[in-house]
């Protein structure tokens, strides 16, 4: 499974991903106190969302209905399902920030 990779060593910080042929800018935070970690999303320069915050097995920005957002479902999972939680010891050690493969599904 594909997946974004998060480098925490530069947090915070921003860079673009293509996503279905759309380019996206994604700010990564990190919350030391609470430890956790919170994503902004821009398109084109706009701002769409500050401070979605990573919960594990739960997809980003699920409860937005926007076409400017992803189409692609991401969800923190970890694959070998030993980790439930996104936190600095988890992210990018096991849980990853998934692209899951929905292709197929609306075909018919």
């Amino acid at each position: 499974m594909e997946y974004i990779d998060i480098e925490k060593e530069l947090i915070p910080y921003r860079f673009d991903i293509s996503l279905e042929d759309e380019v996206f800018t994604f700010e990564v935070q990190y919350n030391e106190q609470y430890d956790y970690f919170t994503v902004d999303l821009e398109k084109d320069d706009e701002v769409l969302v500050t401070g979605e915050k990573l919960v594990y097995g739960t997809t980003l920005f699920y409860d937005i209905m926007d076409n400017r957002f992803p189409r692609v479902p991401i969800v923190p999972y970890d694959q070998s399902e030993t980790e439930s939680v996104v936190n600095w010891r988890t992210l990018s050690e096991s849980v990853f920030l998934y692209l899951i493969d929905t292709e197929g599904e609306d075909d018919e």
